[in-house]
């Protein structure tokens, strides 16, 4: 049995729900949006942001139609981001098919995430989930500070590794980290648990956006060549800022160089990605993923054992073993 097998065994009819409730909270009656929306919903990724709702809920209590609620707040809200965030990085592409900006230039675009974000607040009034909305605002105000600080980062190039975890905190961390508070808070759980499960997932979406900043180095054999995205558009991720802070000056200085002065050179790119792999900028990224996948884990040793535990450990496990 897979990976994705076992982490969808216990979850697998609430899943199959999720989809058709979920298709349902996106229908408008223009049909522009409705071919948009079928266009974003038959281009789907893997999910994975419900299944931490769907396995933190059910390992901690009983679905519930809070639950579901839950599971379609947060998939709109990452659907709305990816939206928005393709018009913001001018990026055509969305998982291996043409982005909406792309289809349907940057105006409609912004427009279909303002669609879902008004969503998210329309269903939550509707079912007085103010509780479930108070989390999502959060994780938006998180996600905006945490885009808008790289921003600024990667115009000074001042980045520390400390600056670094807080940004992807904000940026990634805080949106699987309300996946896994949400879910708890859907079966009414205590605060303390509550509080739990969002600094699990916190810990687990650190773990992902290092997995995520490691593949633009193209180190994995499904991955292929490096694409330095992120050396072209000047971010300064942990293998580089690791290679920055213990390399000596002449690596320091070449790195500096390329990303202020040649970031649109494919051959100082290739040289780039050449220094920050060799001097073990990868190997430690790598080292301080499992760190926070480990943390994480830990904070669900007290749980009691059932298999919606066994497979979000695996889900855990799958972040940071992942392929693409």
């Amino acid at each position: 049995m897979s990976s994705v097998d076992i982490i969808l065994s216990p979850i697998k009819s609430e899943m199959a729900e999720f989809e058709v409730r979920f298709k349902d909270s996106m229908q408008s009656d223009v049909s522009l949006l409705e071919k948009i929306n079928h266009y974003i919903i038959k281009r789907k990724g893997k999910q994975v942001r419900p299944m931490f709702v769907f396995l933190c809920a059910k390992m901690l209590g009983e679905n519930a139609d809070k639950t579901y609620d839950a599971a379609i707040l947060i998939e709109l809200l990452h659907t709305a981001t990816l939206v928005h965030d393709d018009v913001v990085d001018d990026a055509n592409e969305r998982r291996g098919s043409f982005s909406v900006n792309a289809i349907w230039k940057n105006k409609i675009a912004v427009l279909v995430g303002d669609f879902m974000l008004s969503k998210i607040l329309l269903l939550s009034l509707e079912k007085e989930n103010t509780e479930l909305l108070k989390i999502i605002a959060k994780s938006v105000k998180d996600m905006s500070e945490g885009e808008l600080l790289q921003i600024e980062k990667a115009r000074l190039l001042d980045i520390t590794e400390e600056v670094y975890y807080d940004v992807i905190k904000k940026k990634t961390a805080s949106l699987i980290s309300s996946c896994c508070e949400i879910g708890a808070a859907s079966v009414n759980s205590n605060i303390e648990m509550r509080n739990k499960m969002k600094a699990f997932g916190e810990k687990v979406g650190l773990a992902f956006q290092i997995k995520d900043d490691v593949f633009d180095y193209g180190v994995n054999a499904n991955i292929g060549k490096p694409t330095g995205t992120d050396i072209r558009e000047r971010k300064l991720t942990l293998p580089i800022i690791y290679v920055l802070n213990n390399s000596n000056k002449e690596i320091r200085k070449e790195l500096i160089n390329i990303i202020k002065n040649h970031n649109e050179s494919k051959s100082h790119i290739k040289r780039a990605v050449d220094i920050v792999v060799n001097n073990g900028g990868i190997e430690y990224a790598n080292k301080q993923m499992n760190k926070f996948a480990e943390k994480a884990l830990n904070l669900l040793s007290d749980i009691p054992e059932s298999e919606y535990k066994t497979a979000l450990t695996e889900l855990v496990n799958y972040t940071i073993n992942r392929e693409k």
